[in-house]
């Protein structure tokens, strides 16, 4: 089978290649120390003065906004003199390239912002000039220079001196035709974060949020945890988990579906407020709120309860907005999310009732509701039916955020029951925008009880949709004394996407699960 030859532009950018390596050049580059990041160059931007020919240097005028004047204009009132500005030393990618015979500008881009350069033939002798012809989009540079301002006012770095630090083979996509496809971007997130408004700082974003989630635990004394992410039992969620093998031991194991119950074995051990921030994996579908691999946040608390981790949510949520802006709005598509303290509380049976106009508590009326719309009753546990009512009808119109409260007990068999009604348990979950984002419980620590709970499968579920496996280890930690507890759980995933305005989880995740490519081995 014959191979693919280069492209026009492939073989462009190999000659150009060829003529770095020729004058000395290596095109891979080599360590750069001490460039400064474009986004603190800029901020240097009134550090630029007007030297008179007296020697008196004057501050430039705005250059920007409404008070902006014509810089050229300016300078001509004032009369003879130049242009000084501190040295500077920048690295990043052309993304812009316009030559003019002796002169050349580009613009650069790093993490933190973009830049122009001035390339002169004169201004940066023979050496520099030769290695200037050789560029191409895409490639990456460090420059030495003076900034300044051009005539037009463009923030500038004037170059001085090129350093040659790599070269692109591949042509970057076009600017106005290019990466389009929500899933060539994610295939190819390399370049969508270098080409794509706003994806880099998404993810810059994703990241401060995941800092300050860290950051309300730590400060509040949690310890963050590593528990193991091969597991003998799938449990702590109701889920379908990945299974793999063993060879050693000859044993199948599974990828973890939840943090739980290992997290709750540490509160036995006596660490008393524990976390951990990883990976889970659900073998179940891919849509704009689900990915098989996501990160889940789980929180344990000694002493504590639903209401403890109902408080701690809402510190979590706003903590992480904190990080990324100054106020509690976020523009969710057409709409606006507001997330101003305290977030409302709401029974699960009043919410059904108002959105369903049902008594929760008529079996008979909820089963004939779910057949009218279209869900299927048979030989299902009447929580269950109350459940898929729930998903189908209200979650919908939680815009939020709203905590949802004291769910059906027999939908949580690892949650303390109500005191007063052991129908009830005490547990919450977070909703906004329809989606929900967090998960909590007061822990149900009685061995006898979770026993019982485990050998019970609600009716109409099968034992992989059901959270009710038994995990004789985790009964036997039980057995040797639970505290009283909170625990709660944060779908990270879907929180970075609320707080950045993303309509799907695949633009918060790096490297979302993809199908294989076409003609791909």
């Amino acid at each position: 089978m014959s191979q693919r030859g280069p492209s026009i532009h492939e073989a462009s950018r190999r000659a150009n290649l060829k003529r770095l390596m020729d004058l000395g050049i290596d095109p891979w580059g080599s360590r750069f120390d001490g460039h400064q990041p474009i986004g603190r160059v800029r901020a240097m931007k009134d550090q630029i003065r007007y030297r008179l020919a007296d020697g008196q240097e004057l501050a430039l005028p705005p250059l920007e906004g409404p008070q902006r004047v014509d810089y050229r204009q300016w300078k001509s009132q004032q009369g003879p003199g130049e242009e000084v500005g501190p040295k500077v030393r920048v690295a990043g990618r052309i993304v812009l390239q316009r030559p003019t015979g002796k002169l050349i500008f580009l613009n650069i881009r790093d993490w933190t912002g973009d830049i122009q350069i001035f390339v002169g033939q004169r201004q940066v002798g023979h050496h520099n000039w030769q290695i200037a012809e050789c560029l191409d989009l895409g490639d990456i540079i460090g420059v030495d220079g003076r900034l300044g301002r051009t005539n037009t006012g463009e923030l500038t770095v004037f170059a001085e001196e090129l350093h040659f630090l790599c070269k692109t083979l591949e042509p970057p996509p076009e600017k106005y035709h290019g990466l389009t496809d929500p899933e060539l971007r994610q295939r190819l997130r390399y370049l969508d974060l270098l080409y794509t408004e706003g994806v880099l700082e998404t993810f810059l974003k994703r990241t401060r949020i995941v800092q300050a989630i860290r950051r309300v635990l730590d400060e509040q004394g949690y310890i963050e945890v590593e528990g193991p992410t091969l597991h003998t039992i799938a449990g702590g969620a109701a889920a379908r988990p990945f299974i793999t093998h063993h060879n050693a031991l000859d044993i199948d194991l599974y990828l973890r579906i939840a943090l739980e119950l290992h997290l709750k074995r540490l509160l036995v051990g006596g660490i008393e407020k524990v976390y951990e921030l990883g990976r889970v994996y659900r073998n179940e579908g891919i849509s704009p709120r689900h990915n098989p691999e996501f990160t889940m946040l789980e929180v344990y608390q000694a002493y504590g309860d639903y209401h403890t981790m109902m408080d701690l949510a809402e510190q979590i949520v706003l903590g992480s907005l904190r990080a990324i802006q100054d106020d509690y709005c976020v523009q969710w598509g057409e709409t606006v999310i507001d997330f101003t303290p305290p977030f409302a509380r709401r029974t699960y049976d009043e919410l059904f009732q108002e959105h369903t106009g049902i008594t929760p508590s008529d079996s008979k009326a909820v089963a004939d509701f779910a057949s009218r719309i279209g869900l299927h009753p048979q030989g299902k546990h009447p929580d269950v039916i109350k459940s898929e009512i729930f998903e189908e009808v209200v979650e919908p119109k939680l815009i939020g955020p709203v905590f949802v409260i004291d769910y059906p007990a027999a939908l949580c068999p690892l949650t303390k029951r109500k005191r007063d009604n052991p129908q009830i348990a005490e547990r919450f979950e977070l909703f906004v925008q329809g989606m929900e984002i967090a998960n909590a419980y007061t822990e149900l620590n009685d061995p006898d009880l979770q026993e019982e709970l485990f050998r019970t499968q609600l009716e109409g579920l099968p034992e992989e949709e059901s959270m009710a496996r038994m995990d004789h280890d985790f009964l036997r930690a039980l057995r040797n004394g639970m505290p009283p507890a909170g625990g709660l759980g944060i779908g990270v995933d879907r929180l970075v996407m609320l707080l950045t305005g993303s309509r799907s989880i695949r633009d918060v995740i790096l490297f979302p699960l993809l199908r294989p490519e076409a003609g791909a081995k």
